[in-house]
Formats: C-alpha cells, structure tokens, sequence
C-alpha cells in the first residue's frame, strides 16, 4: 500500500486550482510568489475582503515596519561532535531569531535556494491569513530557485517561531525563534536565553526525514502482536498486555538510505504509552549535541527568563536546570500564574517562558527525550568549576513536574466565560501498523471544512481514538482549555493523550481557512490535518 503524504496530497490540489499560479524561477529578482489558492463557494478567501479588513484592524496601532530577508539554503551543520548535510535559514543552527515589538509590520522575504519547494509557516502568530505559510490552502508553493514576501502586523508579545509547512521539512534544520516583545513588559529580568530543542536524523549515515517517513509508510507489519482499528497504536502489544518488540533499530530504512530509525520497545508513563515513532541518532539544544554544548554566560544572582521552544519533529521533552527552580511565566506567548516548579514537560510546537535565579558555577540544562533512553544539554555557566559531563542528569528531572494542565491563565488573557455557540467533534485515529493517522479516519484533503462564523465562540473537542499522545496544533488563534469552573490556560498547541479527551474554546475572530492538525510532523503528514474554515 503506497502511503498519501501531504505533499502528494497537495500536489493534486494545486494542480486543481484555478488560475492559481506558484511561484517561478524568473521570480527570485521581484521578490514574487505563489498566488492564494480559491476558496469553495461559501468560505472566506485567505485573501479575501473579511482577511483585508482584520488585518486593518491590527494594524490600526500603527507599529514600526520591521524589514529581513531570508534564506533557505542547502547547508553543512556542525552539530558539535560531526558536521552534517541539511538545510537552514542562512547557514545557522538554529536560525537567526527575528525579533519585533507588539503592533509591529514584519515584512519578510524568503529566497528558496533549496532544490524543493518550501514554504514558511510563523507557528502562534494571529495574522492575516494569506501570510500562514501553508501550500495549497493559504498560498501557493514557493519554487526553487524564486521568492516569496511575507508581511503581516504581529499582533500580541510572546514566544514564537517559524519553520517550513512543507512535507518533512520541519525535521531539518529549517526553524527559527520570533520573539515579539511587550512594550509595557511587566517582567523583571537581567538577561534572557532562548532555547531551542531538537530531535536530529537529517544527514547522518545516509538518513533523510523523507526516507524515514517512508520507512514509517510501511507500518509496524511483523514488527509487534497488536490489534487493528482505531484503538491499536503503536505500542505493539500482545494479549498480555506487554512490549512484543525488541528495542532499537534493527534494520535498514525500507527505501536503503540508512539505518532503520523506528522507534521499537519505548515507554513513557508520562505520555500514556508509546514516546514517539522514530529513533534519532542526536537530539540538540540550540543546534549543539550535549557532547559539545552551547553555554549560556551569566552572573550569580542574574534573574534569567528562558524562552522554551520544542521545535522537535517527534519528541516530547523533560527540561531541568541542574541545582534550579523554574518559575513558570508563560505558555505558547500568554501569561500564567507564576507557578514553581523542578522540571517542565514540553510537546513539539508548545513554548513555555520561565524565571531562574541563577547559582554560582556551571549548571546542566538538560533535555530528557521523554521515553527515549535519551537526553541532551546546554550549560549556564556564572563562575568557575568544571562543566557538566553530557550524561548529567540532575535530580530535578524527577522533581516537581510542570505541564499545561497544572497551570492557571493570567486574568489579564483570560477568555471571557461563555456557552459555546458551536462545537466540532474530531476523534483523533489511526495505528502504527497502517501508519494512517488521521481525524475522523479521513486522511487530510485540501477541500475539508469544519465550518465556524465569524464572532462565534467555538468548543474544539478531540477523543483519541489512539494508542498514541498528539500534540494538536491551530493555526491563527489561541484557545483556551476547557476546565470546568478553572480558567484554562491560553495556548495553541496541547497534548491529547492516549485514549483521552480534550476540550478548547476559542473566539472565531480571525477569518480565513486554518490548518488544524498533529505538529508530529509524520502523523501530519500521514494525513493527520484539517481545516477551520470561516464561512462567508
């Protein structure tokens, strides 16, 4: 059975569109892209009327137009302990982050020198919909070889990023932080450090995200004892109940371009189960292996805000600051109640801000891939003494442990109370055997709508189906978790645990057709995305 990627799925829809041009190699000198696709009758265009006059609201602040340009590129990384063949934004590991100030214009273009299209997704921002980055619904491809300007108000201050919605690209070395300061910032801090995680396969011993998604196409078959339908994931159990799997890679990738790299006998009670569904050689903290890390410099005493961003492909991961307490400040960009705690559990796409006092010496940052049998690191040093080693593995691991669900929203950014006006029902499903993620058992099509209107509030209530946690994420908008009489916390990336429930309420005031959709980057695109889509 061949496997429907996105980028398959996509091609057929751009080839569909009507009068729906991409961008061309003559195009790289005008700085022109792709045209936004058509909207079906009875939805709002991504560069409608109803996406103009938002946009003209927002920028009705009258911000700074904040200028960059940017280039994706075929690039050799070094990691620390080996250098590898990727792609990047300019040559760096991470890129260089973007910053701009609440209310401000970001006008971006991308210059795609890569030898595939691509595209450039600003992952928590509430912009103008014809600026999301995603091919064949918002915008067209952006060629190789041509350019594409991206300018659109930033609307709210926090933590962001940016990276590709193209195929698996996301798990290069394709993403970048964007911070948007609060001009009436009302934390206190010394300095700040941002903190990128990743899980990296891309280069090493012949591996490609590609072939890994193609390895993973081929299912689980022989591999575990469990059972089929909706309810099977990939834990590969028996009857009994038990791992039927013998841990770690065995073979190579089913196209031969490398080692396997499927993730067998992992467990995280933590996740509910099954960690994740590839096996990476090396997971970084700011583009460095724990080998060679990165060092934070500061001065005892410093309050420290630590910007947290998993920009992972399919890892959840347990972050501590050896001989620290964090105090949480903010998740996905919006307050909290400053909460304390030892250690931070972080799905792919989620951000969280926190506050240390920091010690005197070298301290181990380190990053636990959750369920793995794997972790990795970056050091803040503020004096003498000897540095971590890369196994260090500070006790507040096994701490206190913060996660979105244990934390209270700031009154500042609470949404209002409200009776939904309309909710939308999606059961997460799918199996490792098949490898057939989805919502609703409908792999993603560009034409899908889970129609809303405008001022409407929207209750979003997901049931896995799976043995699987996916982290959920919605495109141009934060929601609000539902929990009962408390006032959830604000975000727009949340984890549905296996066979759990989840509910989250959002203002449908941002028009345009959203991406709703697994930021594992091989369940989405397995077909694991859908659309929101204002109706006209």
């Amino acid at each position: 059975m061949s496997l429907p990627t996105r980028r398959s799925v996509l091609g057929a829809s751009v080839l569909a569109w009507a009068g729906a041009l991409a961008a061309s190699p003559d195009a790289a000198a005008s700085t022109s892209g792709g045209s936004t696709p058509n909207s079906p009758t009875g939805y709002v265009s991504p560069d409608g009327a109803e996406v103009a006059a938002a946009e003209q609201r927002r920028a009705a602040s009258g911000g700074t137009v904040r200028q960059h340009r940017l280039t994706a590129t075929e690039s050799r990384l070094d990691l620390g302990e080996r250098t590898v063949r990727s792609w990047s934004y300019g040559g760096d590991l991470p890129g260089e982050e973007i910053r701009v100030t609440a209310g401000d214009t970001l006008a971006l273009t991308l210059a795609n020198h890569l030898p595939d299209t691509t595209s450039l997704h600003w992952h928590g921002i509430a912009l103008r919909n014809d600026m999301d980055g995603v091919p064949g619904l918002t915008q067209g491809p952006i060629e190789s070889g041509a350019a594409f300007d991206y300018r659109f108000t930033v609307p709210y201050p926090g933590t962001f990023w940016f990276h590709p919605h193209t195929g698996v690209q996301l798990d290069r070395g394709l993403y970048a932080p964007l911070i948007v300061d609060d001009p009436r910032e009302p934390l206190s801090y010394d300095r700040e450090w941002i903190v990128l995680l990743d899980d990296w396969v891309d280069g090493v011993d012949g591996s490609t995200p590609d072939a890994v998604l193609a390895e993973l196409g081929g299912g689980m078959r022989g591999m575990d004892m469990g059972g089929s339908g909706s309810g099977s994931g990939s834990a590969g159990q028996g009857m009994s109940g038990m791992s039927m799997r013998t841990p770690g890679p065995a073979s190579a990738a089913s196209d031969g371009s490398g080692p396997s790299r499927r993730l067998v006998g992992a467990r995280s009670d933590l996740l509910g189960g099954d960690p994740g569904d590839v096996a990476y050689p090396y997971y970084l903290v700011n583009g460095r292996t724990a080998e060679a890390p990165s060092v934070f410099r500061a001065d005892p005493g410093d309050r420290i805000r630590i910007r947290l961003i998993n920009a992972g492909g399919d890892t959840a991961f347990r972050v501590a600051l050896g001989g620290h307490e964090l105090t949480v400040t903010h998740t996905d960009g919006y307050p909290v109640r400053h909460a304390q705690g030892d250690a931070l559990l972080i799905g792919m796409g989620e951000r969280y801000d926190v506050i240390v006092t920091a010690g005197d010496g070298a301290f181990p940052l380190t990053a636990l891939a959750e369920g793995k049998n794997a972790s990795t690191m970056a050091v803040l040093r503020t004096g003498g003494g000897a540095a971590p080693t890369a196994e260090a593995r500070p006790q507040e691991l096994d701490g206190r442990l913060l996660a979105a669900h244990k934390l209270t929203v700031d009154e500042s950014v609470a949404l209002e109370r409200k009776t939904p006006d309309r909710t939308i029902d999606l059961a997460l499903t799918g199996t490792m055997t098949r490898y057939d993620w989805a919502f609703d058992r409908k792999p993603y099509d560009a034409s899908q709508r889970h129609p809303v209107r405008a001022g409407e509030r929207v209750r979003l209530r997901f049931t896995n189906r799976t043995s699987m946690w996916h982290p959920i994420h919605l495109h141009g908008h934060t929601f609000a978790l539902a929990a009962g009489d408390q006032d959830g916390v604000r975000k727009d990336t949340a984890l549905v645990l296996p066979k759990g429930t989840l509910s989250v309420d959002f203002d449908a005031d941002n028009p345009g057709l959203w991406m709703l959709h697994c930021h594992n980057v091989y369940h989405a695109e397995a077909g694991m995305m859908t659309v929101v889509g204002y109706q006209s």
